[in-house]
C-alpha cells in the first residue's frame, strides 16, 4: 500500500484513514478494528494523529483511552 495510513481517535471511536481525508473505517471496539484492518489489507505501517495523545478531547474517558 503506497498511501499513508492514519488511526486517529474520533467520537470515541477510532477512524481508519488511507491517505488524508479518505475515511475507510470507524471502530468502537478492537475486534471492529482488527475487521477494519484485516478487509482493508492494512498490515504494514501506520501513523496515529495526535489525538490518540489527547483522547478524552475526542469522547474517550480518559487522554489515552484510545490507545
Amino acid at each position: 500500500m503506497s498511501e499513508t495510513v492514519f488511526i486517529d481517535a474520533m467520537d470515541g471511536g477510532i477512524g481508519v484513514f488511507i491517505g488524508a481525508g479518505n475515511q475507510v473505517g470507524f471502530a468502537k471496539t478492537p475486534k471492529m478494528l482488527a475487521y477494519i484492518l484485516d478487509t482493508k489489507k492494512i498490515y504494514g505501517s501506520v501513523m496515529f494523529t495526535s489525538s490518540m495523545d489527547f483522547a478524552d478531547e475526542y469522547g474517550f474517558d480518559h487522554y489515552d483511552g484510545a490507545k
